[in-house]
């Protein structure tokens, strides 16, 4: 499967004033605020998220759609420590999910996933970064 969009909802994040979401708004399209179903977690200065099978569990974050694909992945697979050819030892991996739009629309995007354990990550029990996680 492929997908042109991306999900982020971390440093990624429109408005995060980090010089890796400017490379980001600089090669995509800004669509909007989204969400999927999924844990957050404070896992430093950044955070990171796990699937959930709970409907309840939520994430928000901004949807982009990217210009250059393959050009876009392989500057952000390094920066979020994702290796295609060794998933396993990956501080996260990119998988395409379910994701909705701000207005209910479902999308199929690239989501990168944290790929460590989260024992004794704090939860962000709101599921967004920018407003509660980013102190």
């Amino acid at each position: 499967m492929f997908s042109d969009y991306l999900m982020v909802y971390g440093t990624l994040q429109k408005g995060s004033g980090n010089a890796m979401s400017e490379f980001l708004l600089r090669n995509s399209e800004y669509v909007c605020k989204g969400y999927f179903q999924g844990k957050l977690y404070k896992i430093s200065w950044f955070p990171g998220a796990t699937c959930s099978a709970d409907s309840g569990d939520t994430v928000y974050g901004s949807i982009f759609k990217l210009k250059h694909t393959t050009t876009v992945f392989e500057v952000l697979d390094d920066y979020e420590g994702y290796d295609a050819l060794d998933e396993a030892s990956s501080l996260f991996k990119r998988e395409i999910l379910d994701c909705f739009t701000e207005y209910g629309d479902a999308i199929k995007a690239w989501v990168y996933l944290y790929n460590q354990n989260v024992k004794d990550a704090p939860r962000i029990l709101s599921g967004d970064f920018l407003k509660d996680g980013n102190s």
